[in-house]
């Protein structure tokens, strides 16, 4: 796993993990203003906002990606 600096043509869509660099927490993205340069950031139960250059995107390699992935149980392999 590493990360990776938000660029400016990069996009962060709601949903995806981003690491908050200030407090060095990993946060579930909800919400991303290119304009306002925030987001907001559920980080612990609580909603932060704060600069979009204090946050990092977390890139996984195929393998972590697929070693994250978990099998499903009967009743839900439909």
């Amino acid at each position: 796993m590493k990360f990776v600096d938000i660029k400016e043509e990069d996009k962060v869509h709601p949903g995806e993990y981003v690491l908050h660099v200030p407090t060095n927490q990993i946060g579930l993205c909800g919400a991303f203003n290119r304009e306002n340069d925030t987001m907001k950031v559920m980080v612990m139960g609580k909603i932060h906002e704060d600069k979009i250059k204090n946050f990092q995107k977390i890139q996984l390699t195929r393998r972590e990606y697929k070693s994250a992935q978990y099998s499903r149980c009967k009743g839900c392999s439909g």
